[in-house]
């Protein structure tokens, strides 16, 4: 009989750091069977900066760069400005991405470079201790913001899709999840979808995926699973924001 699952070939066989109920597994994952599928794991790099996927160098088959907090996007453009023929992406969080790393992912998406990023938005900062992200929902409590998030101090949460899809440059923008099956299929095809994109050489990607935190929610995983869905998805609609064929 032969197996009907296993491990994708681009995935390494170390056991990973996350914590229990963690979607970064499944995430990791589908973009270790996207770049299977598409057969580019030769002629593909990853960058990832600081946050809970500082380490995610160990966990792929292929090479990884390292970048300073925030900084992802501009080494990934400089690795392919060099060598366009790579496929290069990068693996950011929403502490990362959306706050100190704002500017880097809006002027990379501006100048329309031919790169790929993976959004992890759960909604708070993960790996430096759960303080309050850019994507932290009103009211949400986190180690600073012990009373819940006050939108009229510090602003209501950010909508990177939305905010990358209104500039004028072509660029494919999707939103998915990756908290259940339902939504995890789309989050593959989307994810496929993005490194195709970068394939044909045609423009910037972007994919955001909502996910969870239970440890620093503070929350079970199930019902991490539970307030994503009835809160987060509420607010982060999924859905494809921009296509570069409609410009």
């Amino acid at each position: 009989m032969g197996k009907a699952f296993k491990k994708a070939e681009a995935l390494s066989d170390r056991p990973t750091h996350y914590c229990p109920g963690c979607t970064h597994g499944v995430i990791h994952r589908m973009v270790g069977e996207v770049i299977d599928e598409l057969g580019i794991r030769g002629k593909t790099v990853g960058v990832a900066p600081v946050g809970c996927s500082v380490l995610a160098h160990e966990y792929f088959e292929f090479d990884f760069m390292e970048a300073a907090h925030g900084r992802a996007p501009a080494v990934a453009t400089g690795i392919k400005r060099v060598r366009p023929d790579l496929n290069v992406f990068t693996y950011q969080g929403d502490g990362d991405l959306a706050s100190i790393g704002t500017a880097e992912i809006i002027h990379a998406a501006n100048r329309g470079e031919k790169i790929t990023a993976v959004f992890v938005n759960n909604a708070i900062y993960g790996m430096t201790g759960g303080q309050m992200a850019p994507t932290t929902m009103p009211g949400q409590r986190t180690t600073t913001s012990p009373f819940g998030r006050n939108v009229h101090d510090v602003g209501m949460p950010m909508r990177v899709s939305e905010l990358l899809s209104a500039l004028e440059t072509p660029a494919y923008i999707a939103r998915e999840a990756v908290i259940k099956p339902k939504y995890i299929m789309k989050a593959k095809r989307a994810i496929k979808k993005a490194f195709q994109y970068q394939m044909e050489g045609k423009c910037f990607s972007l994919v955001e995926l909502v996910s969870i935190c239970p440890t620093n929610w503070g929350m079970t995983p199930q019902n991490s699973v539970k307030w994503a869905e009835e809160i987060l998805l509420l607010y982060y609609k999924p859905g494809e924001y921009k296509l570069p064929e409609e410009m």
